[in-house]
């Protein structure tokens, strides 16, 4: 098994039937998601109503809050959640952003990249490549660069899903995933574009 697997958005879909229920049902699952800004790395810009955040230069005041991610230009949502949630960030513009969930334990591994066996559930645009990472690099062929991402998590069914909004299809899951706490929505602008990702409201006509 390679490190790097080249899997079709298509093949997925038909793998992830069973267990993919209906987009617009798992939408009614929708939290209220917003920024924590004790966590965000000191070269993030947050918005005030804690639904944006981009990157951009250093703030060394910032420096001094252990809660903060130093090594990862990220942030967490100021909750965490159980159960079945939903929401959706948009991506339109950006060429680099990770997406997802994490265990807040996470701060012990932020020497590292977002890695399934350190409690994080992620999907990645870097260099122009998808890819989710788990316990091996996933790369994703997808049939359309998504504008919009939603994810989806059913903590009893041990499943943590992503979707391209706008086209209604299945981007990834991770399944057969391992809970123990509250999960925490995860997200990285990334440092190659000054674009900010956004937490939108769900919207039934997208």
């Amino acid at each position: 098994f390679n490190e790097h697997t080249e899997i079709l958005t298509s093949q997925l879909d038909f793998v992830n039937t069973n267990w993919s229920p209906d987009f617009e049902t798992i939408r009614r699952h929708e939290v209220d998601v917003s920024l924590d800004p004790d966590t965000a790395h000191c070269t993030l810009i947050l918005s005030e109503d804690g639904k944006q955040v981009r990157h951009g230069e250093l703030n060394p005041d910032l420096l001094d809050n252990w809660k903060r991610f130093k090594y990862l230009f990220g942030v967490l949502g100021k909750e965490g959640f159980s159960g079945k949630f939903y929401y959706e960030v948009k991506v339109e513009g950006k060429t680099e952003w990770t997406l997802g969930v994490v265990r807040k334990s996470i701060y012990t591994y932020v020497w590292f990249r977002p890695h399934l066996k350190k409690g994080c559930w992620t999907v990645e645009l870097e260099d122009g490549k998808y890819t989710a990472h788990a316990d091996s690099s996933v790369t994703l062929s997808l049939r359309e660069k998504p504008q919009k991402v939603g994810v989806f998590v059913d903590y009893e069914k041990c499943l943590v899903s992503f979707y391209n909004v706008e086209d209604r299809c299945h981007i990834y899951s991770f399944t057969g995933c391992t809970f123990s706490k509250e999960l925490y929505p995860f997200f990285n602008p990334g440092s190659s574009d000054s674009i900010s990702l956004v937490i939108s409201p769900v919207d039934a006509t997208v």
